[in-house]
């Protein structure tokens, strides 16, 4: 029987969305103005396309307006950046969110710094990175965001904690140091080339796991009453034979020493489309 409380992402999903929900009315109300989200998808990966529909039921269920954009995969780096500069200048989308991983053949970096910083819902512009890191608002990355509201469900104030983020990419593992910084906690960012990860991570009074890898983090690895947050998200084979949802954590035996856990899936996922929801709002709102 697991010891850990099970954070239950679904739950605080649906309060943020119901803060979104009210925000949009009252922003309508005060106004006259509809938040509307514009989401590009190129190529027909099924992952992305069930991600890009989510967060499409999510846009209009929160009163917002939502606007999908479907591009063959072979569409030129050329035409989307043209989609992009006609987005930036349209006044009824306050968020541009161009789905990830794109084609080999356009440059992602380039596509993301042509999307105006304002609506970068995202937060993955380098006008949005440069002044989280500066502790200045921005909108920042949905992600891990939502794993800080889900550490603050369990203990609202972080302030003095050391956190452990294991992980280092741009998405997920840097902004959430900056995040956990901005909540003053104590933070090391561990990843492949760390000496002793599982010593490392023995530390983390809060510990976020973003290695992509699965059940990679092991119960030893936890310590005694930590906050144990997982972004990953793997499918494997089972030992019936069929495939089940994992994350970078292995679950049961993490649950017997934390404090809290998060689960995969029901976790990470539903606050990070919620997070993309509040930074919409948050672009709207700030417009003027």
């Amino acid at each position: 029987m697991a010891a850990a409380r099970i954070i239950d992402g679904k739950a605080l999903a649906a309060l943020v969305r119901a803060e979104v929900a009210a925000g949009v009315a009252a922003l309508q109300r005060e106004r006259g103005t509809t938040p509307g989200l514009a989401v590009v998808l190129v190529g027909e990966d099924p992952a992305s396309r069930v991600y890009v529909a989510n967060k499409a039921r999510a846009t209009r269920e929160a009163g917002m307006l939502s606007f999908e954009h479907k591009l063959p995969i072979g569409v030129e780096e050329a035409a989307l950046l043209a989609l992009i500069a006609e987005l930036n200048g349209r006044a009824d989308v306050h968020g541009i969110l161009v789905q990830l991983p794109l084609p080999a053949h356009i440059d992602a970096t380039k596509v993301l710094e042509a999307i105006y910083p304002g609506k970068d819902v995202d937060g993955f512009h380098p006008v949005n990175v440069g002044r989280l890191s500066s502790g200045v608002p921005a909108l920042t990355p949905c992600t891990p965001t939502g794993c800080i509201l889900l550490a603050k469900s369990v203990r609202p104030k972080l302030e003095g904690l050391e956190a452990v983020v294991i992980g280092r990419s741009n998405i997920v593992g840097k902004p959430m140091a900056q995040l956990l910084l901005a909540e003053n906690c104590t933070v090391t960012i561990a990843h492949s080339r760390t000496r002793d990860l599982p010593e490392v991570a023995r530390r983390a009074d809060i510990l976020i796991a973003a290695t992509g890898r699965a059940e990679m983090v092991r119960g030893s690895w936890i310590k005694s009453g930590a906050i144990v947050i997982d972004v990953g998200i793997q499918r494997i084979a089972g030992a019936d034979g069929k495939s089940r949802l994992v994350g970078d954590v292995a679950f049961a035996e993490a649950a017997e020493v934390a404090a809290a856990i998060t689960p995969v899936p029901g976790g990470v996922g539903p606050m990070t489309v919620a997070c993309l929801l509040r930074n919409t709002l948050q672009a709207a709102a700030a417009r003027r």
